[in-house]
């Protein structure tokens, strides 16, 4: 069961990333508002930004974080995968 699970908190947790990331940096929503974007039952994930490099960091917990940064011209790009 642990690589299924593990495979769906990384995968939330990407996708929460990527879609706060340019909600906050592209299209200028505070990042509370940025939740109205995401999928049904990613309840469990949590948004932290750091806005001097312009990045989203998402997490579920205990299993998943991973994070996007805004590049100018390129939009929000995930970091490497980790978990």
């Amino acid at each position: 069961m642990w690589p299924k699970l593990h495979g769906y908190a990384v995968t939330g947790a990407a996708y929460g990333a990527r879609v706060a990331c340019s909600c906050r940096f592209v299209g200028g929503r505070p990042l509370g508002d940025c939740r109205k974007d995401f999928e049904p039952g990613m309840d469990l994930i949590t948004l932290t930004e750091d806005t001097a490099a312009r990045s989203v960091t998402a997490r579920f917990p205990l299993i998943a974080r991973q994070t996007a940064t805004y590049r100018e011209g390129w939009g929000c790009v995930m970091e490497p995968w980790g978990n």
